[in-house]
């Protein structure tokens, strides 16, 4: 009976280049382990496993998913994803109006706030206030997006008064979210990126020594599996040799 290995796996949100090489490294322990007929297989897994954080990584004009959820009361909505057009684009700095639903069992008493997961890795941003803020300016969303590279580092936003010059090229935006029977509201998002050209040197250096360790093994384990018959031979041979006596002729079984 073959021994079964398991490893448990990590969630696809915390799955950095440093865990998946870990990963692939005590995959290739394992493979040590295996018949000839398996090793294709396992090499095909192997592969599989150690770069699945190349999903993660965003190119210039990618969408960038995100979630909201609103609060009224004590009463909470669950999380919605946001359609296409209301969403970031990795790198590319715009504008979008929101709708904003009518909470249940709304007067008009109370603050109404929303909150927003961005990315595939779920940057959370905390409660906005966006209704009844106690201000007579129409309120705008400003999300601050940091990234370098591939990679979305983080996320922050405020609620910050629409500039007058939006009011003046959009009066509907105004009348139509302080109408108490307009909904839903929408909310003007302003979207800014900034880009982070830090290097990090250690990270990098750790990810290129990983991938080349990795490497190593995997045309270890294939050697090792295809060349077993071959070296046992040359084993054999070499022991004939050695104990060959002068001027006889060993036999090589």
């Amino acid at each position: 009976m073959q021994s079964q290995v398991k490893l448990p796996l990590p969630s696809s949100q915390n799955w950095k280049p440093e865990t998946a090489l870990s990963l692939s490294l005590s995959l290739s322990l394992c493979g040590f382990r295996m018949g000839r007929n398996e090793t294709v297989p396992f090499l095909v897994l192997l592969l599989s496993l150690s770069l699945p954080w190349i999903s993660l990584a965003y190119r210039p004009g990618d969408l960038v998913p995100m979630s909201k959820m609103g609060q009224y009361h004590s009463s909470r909505t669950v999380w919605h994803d946001m359609i296409g057009r209301h969403c970031p684009i990795y790198a590319v700095n715009r504008e979008v109006l929101i709708p904003i639903p009518k909470p249940v069992g709304y007067t008009g008493a109370d603050p109404y706030k929303i909150s927003f997961q961005v990315g595939r890795e779920k940057f959370l941003i905390p409660w906005l206030l966006v209704v009844n803020r106690k201000s007579s300016e129409v309120p705008m969303i400003d999300v601050h997006l940091r990234y370098s590279g591939s990679d979305l580092h983080g996320v922050t936003a405020k609620v910050v008064d629409m500039p007058h010059h939006y009011v003046e090229i959009h009066p509907d935006i105004k009348k139509q979210f302080w109408d108490p029977q307009q909904w839903p509201k929408h909310v003007l998002v302003r979207y800014t990126w900034e880009e982070n050209s830090e290097i990090d040197v250690t990270s990098g250096f750790y990810v290129l020594f990983g991938s080349g360790l990795l490497m190593s093994f995997i045309l270890s384990i294939y050697i090792l599996q295809s060349s077993r018959e071959k070296l046992a031979r040359f084993v054999r041979e070499a022991v004939a040799e050695s104990s060959m006596p002068e001027g006889g002729v060993a036999k090589v079984e």
